[in-house]
């Protein structure tokens, strides 16, 4: 099963007091981008994001899997606390690299 459009859109909307969010289908799926750092992958309605020391302490008692298979071990993030949700993305941004631009 794929995202829903209403779950991306809400998920968008949490995000945005921390900047320009935005997303894209990839394969029925969605990718998640807060000022161009790819920060969620969404699948199934769930969104997951990147195991890193820095979010760590927060998200020790989140469940935790796979997006797809394949993929490696995810945190699962649960966006009903907006205040939390905002901190731990805040946090993990921090952390992510800009994608490398692509040769031509």
């Amino acid at each position: 099963m794929a995202c829903t459009i209403g779950f991306i859109e809400a998920l968008c909307e949490t995000l945005s007091p921390l900047g320009v969010v935005r997303s894209r289908k990839m394969m029925g799926d969605y990718v998640v981008y807060l000022d161009e750092k790819c920060i969620i992958t969404a699948c199934d309605n769930v969104a997951y994001i990147k195991k890193l020391p820095c979010i760590a302490d927060m998200m020790a008692d989140a469940e935790v899997g796979r997006p797809y298979e394949g993929a490696k071990e995810a945190y699962i993030l649960d966006f009903a606390d907006t205040r939390r949700t905002l901190e731990v993305i805040g946090r993990l941004w921090r952390d992510l690299p800009f994608p490398k631009s692509k040769k031509k």
